[in-house]
């Protein structure tokens, strides 16, 4: 009898861990995947079997904070649309161009012949451009910032902006164009800069307003959701009670370094990570799906 005593023991207990584990697995929900896959039969009347995607703009559109090294969210979107409408092939090219202005942009696209030989041929055009023209409003004007200080540049930019659309519309009246807001991971950077999210909420407005302008032309906000991050897991270290998450919060002090995004590049924290760039292209995918009648069909 004392010799089965120690089994018996050890099947109790392994019962019991998995009693455990039932009970936990139908309490704790499974996580969501970020970027849902794709359906495999979602097979639009009509629709072309290639698709020609050119990607313009600054180092969103490069990718630069992508751990993965994958180009950020063009990819994620090419796989998607891929996968989605049962495509062929998704034909890629990416003039991503990191720390260029919208100026620089326009130069460039007026210089090389290749990426308007591109453009012509697109079945998809996607712009991401502003944030570094942001950026050098706040270097050039460090120490006398406000909302007014940005007034001047804005209108500049704004014009800029409808100079590459037209650009673009000119070698092809035919494809889509989705433009990017900016966002604002400044307050990681710029602490004492208080108004910066108003600052870039007009930034938006006024490359909507632009957008709004033409036919054809999308824009994409992502402000809300690097901003916040994924699950709004933005704000003070955890480990903070909260009396020192308001101090902190309504404090200029150098503590405001510990402010984290779990959407943002550890590195700099102002591109997007990985899980940045697929919140990015949550966004487009959703507006490429809604208006899959201008890229998508055969004309």
């Amino acid at each position: 009898m004392k010799i089965f005593k120690p089994l018996i023991t050890v099947l109790i207990v392994g019962i019991g861990a998995m009693l455990v584990y039932i009970v936990l697995n139908q309490a704790i929900p499974a996580a969501k995947p970020i970027l849902e896959s794709a359906p495999s039969n979602e097979v639009v009347k009509n629709q072309k079997e290639k698709i020609h995607f050119v990607a313009v703009g600054d180092s969103l559109t490069e990718g630069i904070g992508d751990e993965t090294k994958r180009g950020g969210f063009v990819p994620i979107v090419t796989s998607d649309i891929e996968e989605r409408y049962r495509l062929t092939s998704v034909e890629v090219e990416n003039y991503g161009v990191a720390g260029e202005r919208s100026d620089q942009i326009l130069k460039r696209m007026k210089k090389e012949n290749k990426i308007l030989k591109n453009i012509a041929s697109a079945d998809i055009l996607t712009l991401t451009v502003g944030g570094n023209d942001l950026m050098k409003v706040i270097q050039d004007n460090f120490f006398g910032l406000s909302i007014k200080t940005f007034q001047k540049p804005q209108a500049k930019y704004q014009k800029r902006v409808a100079e590459i659309i037209t650009l673009m519309q000119k070698e092809n009246q035919t494809a889509p164009i989705y433009v990017f807001g900016i966002y604002n991971p400044f307050y990681l950077n710029f602490p004492e800069i208080t108004d910066m999210q108003k600052i870039v909420d007009n930034w938006n407005l006024a490359t909507e307003e632009t957008t709004k302008e033409f036919q054809n032309v999308h824009f994409i906000p992502i402000n809300d959701l690097l901003y916040r991050g994924l699950d709004n897991e933005v704000g003070i270290d955890s480990t903070l009670d909260s009396s020192a998450e308001a101090d902190i919060k309504s404090s200029n002090s150098s503590d405001l370094n510990i402010v984290d995004n779990n959407a943002l590049y550890d590195q700099d924290k102002f591109h997007p990570n990985n899980l940045g760039y697929q919140l990015m292209a949550n966004a487009l995918r959703d507006e490429l799906i809604q208006t899959k009648s201008e890229w998508l069909i055969k004309k």
